[in-house]
C-alpha cells in the first residue's frame, strides 16, 4: 500500500494539480531544494538507514501496524526520495498524492526525532514537502481558505475590526455581574502583559476570553489586549508552507506589541500559534531572538500560582490525565511546569498515559491537519487509534489539554472511540476553582 492507493478527492488539491506541467514541477522542486534547504536536508536524505525504529514513534504507523507506508521513513520514501531520485521530474498526479500525504498524514509532531538513532527530523522533511506544494499551488482547500483569510484580514476567522473590539466589550459587560470592577484594557501603553489569542476565541470560544480576563483581574495583573489587527497569534500559513505570509503575520503581531511598549507577550492556550511566534515566524523575519519576550499561558499561569497571586476556593476533582501539546512540550519543554500546575489545581492524582511528556502521542489535529477539513477527518480519526487506546487505559474521565487544536482532535477521538471523557483547558479549571472575592 501507499499514498496513491488511498487518495481522497479535494477540490483544492485537484484544482492546483490541474494547473501544473512537468516543467513547472521540475523548476519549482529544484528551486526549493537548491535555494531554501541546505546541509540539514542533505544529511537527513543521505543517512536514513531504513531501520524501522521510527515506526514505533508515529501514531499513524501505530494505528496502521500492517502498512509500512505510514511510517516516517515510508513517508519520506514516497515523497522526498522520489523527488531527489528523479531530479524533480515527476508528473502532476504524483504531486497530488505527495501533497495529501504531507498535509494530512503527518502532524509535524516530531515525535519520530526521539526514536531515530541518528536524529532524523521527518517533521522538517514534511515541512519542505509542504513548502514545495505551496509554491506549486497545491494545498487542501480548507486550510488554504484559512490562510487566505489570515492574509486578507490579519486573522484566520475573518473577524472584522469592529467585531473584535465589540466582542471584548461584550465579554467585559458579561463579567460585570461577577466582577463589577473588571476591565479588559485595550491598547494600554506600557502594560506588563500583552495577552494574545487565536481567532477562534472571539469567533467560537468567547468564554475563554472571559475566563482569562477574570484570572488577570483576580491576580491583579497589569495587562492589555490590542484593538488593532495583529491580535490573532495563530498561523495556518506556517503549515501550508507560505512562509512569506507567515513572516508578515508574525511581524504584525510583534509590531502591535512593540507599539504598546509592553514588557511581555502572554499567549493563550494554543500550541501551533506558540510555535509560530516563539520558534518559526521570528526566524523567518530574520530576528536572532524575539523583539519582545514571549511566554505560553502554561508558564504564565504557573508563575501566578507560584507567586500566590491566584488563591483557590476549591480544587478540581481528580483523577485526571494530562495531554502534552507537541509544540509546547517537544518545542519548549513545558511538561514539568504543566504537571506542577495541574497538581496544584486538582484534588487527586495525575494518571499518566503510557506515552507522556516529551514522548507524548500527538492529538492527531496538529500540524494544520485538522484545518484540512472534512474530506480528511476520517484519516485523522483512524490515525488517532493509538492515542485513544492510551487515553482509555488511564481509566479517568478528565483530560487536561492546554491547546485549541488538541481540544479539536481529542474531541473527535473521544467521540469516535466512545471514551466518555471530558476535555478541559487550564483556564477552565483555574476560573472554576479560584477565589472570586467580588462575586
Amino acid at each position: 500500500m501507499g499514498i496513491h492507493d488511498r487518495l481522497i478527492e479535494d477540490v483544492g488539491l485537484r484544482r492546483g494539480v490541474s494547473r501544473l506541467t512537468p516543467e513547472k514541477i521540475e523548476k519549482t522542486v529544484n528551486a526549493v531544494l537548491k535555494n531554501e534547504t541546505g546541509a540539514r536536508l542533505k544529511v537527513y536524505s543521505e543517512t536514513c538507514m531504513r531501520c524501522g525504529m521510527c515506526a514505533t514513534a508515529c501514531h499513524y504507523a501505530q494505528s496502521h501496524p500492517d502498512d509500512p507506508s505510514y511510517t516516517p521513513a515510508g513517508k519520506v520514501r514516497q515523497t522526498l526520495d522520489v523527488l531527489l531520485d528523479k531530479g524533480g521530474k515527476v508528473e502532476p498526479d504524483f504531486i497530488y498524492g505527495m501533497a495529501q500525504l504531507a498535509y494530512t498524514e503527518c502532524n509535524l509532531c516530531r515525535r519520530c526525532v526521539h526514536y531515530c538513532p541518528i536524529g532524523i527530523d521527518t517533521g522538517y522533511i514534511m515541512t519542505v514537502i509542504r513548502r514545495i506544494c505551496h509554491k506549486l499551488g497545491v494545498t487542501p482547500q480548507y486550510i488554504q481558505d484559512t490562510a487566505h483569510s489570515h492574509s486578507a484580514t490579519f486573522n484566520q476567522m475573518w473577524v472584522k475590526d469592529d467585531e473584535w473590539a465589540d466582542t471584548l466589550q461584550w465579554q467585559e459587560e458579561e463579567a460585570r455581574e461577577e466582577f463589577p470592577n473588571m476591565r479588559i484594557p485595550l491598547d494600554k501603553e506600557g502594560a506588563d502583559i500583552y495577552y494574545s489569542v487565536i481567532a477562534p476565541e472571539p469567533k467560537f470560544r468567547t468564554q475563554l476570553i472571559y475566563q482569562a480576563a477574570a484570572i488577570m483581574h483576580a491576580a491583579g495583573v497589569d495587562w492589555t489586549m490590542p484593538a488593532e489587527p495583529g491580535w490573532d497569534n495563530s498561523d495556518m500559513c506556517m503549515f501550508t508552507g507560505d512562509f512569506e505570509m507567515m513572516g508578515r503575520l508574525k511581524r504584525r503581531h510583534f509590531e502591535s506589541a512593540q507599539k504598546l511598549k509592553v514588557k511581555r507577550i502572554v499567549m493563550g492556550e494554543c500550541g501551533h500559534a506558540f510555535r509560530s511566534i516563539y520558534d518559526v515566524g521570528n526566524r523567518w523575519d530574520g530576528w536572532m531572538w524575539h523583539p519582545i519576550p514571549v511566554v505560553h499561558s502554561i508558564e504564565f499561569f504557573w508563575e501566578l500560582m507560584r507567586d500566590g497571586k491566584i488563591k483557590l476556593a476549591k480544587k478540581y476533582p481528580g483523577p485526571v490525565t494530562v495531554h502534552d501539546p507537541c509544540n509546547v512540550v517537544r518545542g519548549r519543554g513545558l511538561h514539568e511546569k504543566l504537571r506542577e500546575l495541574v497538581r496544584f489545581l486538582i484534588d487527586g492524582d495525575i494518571v499518566e498515559m503510557a506515552s507522556h511528556g516529551e514522548h507524548n502521542i500527538c492529538c492527531t489535529a496538529g500540524g494544520g491537519v485538522i484545518n484540512c477539513g472534512p474530506p480528511f477527518k476520517n484519516v485523522r480519526v483512524a490515525g488517532s487509534k493509538s492515542k485513544a487506546e492510551e487515553l482509555k487505559a488511564t481509566g479517568v474521565k478528565t483530560i487536561v489539554a492546554p491547546c485549541h487544536n488538541c481540544h479539536g482532535g481529542l474531541e473527535d477521538t473521544v467521540h469516535a472511540y466512545h471514551l466518555g471523557m471530558e476535555i478541559k483547558f487550564l483556564g477552565d479549571i483555574i476560573y472554576e476553582c479560584m477565589e472570586k472575592p467580588e462575586a
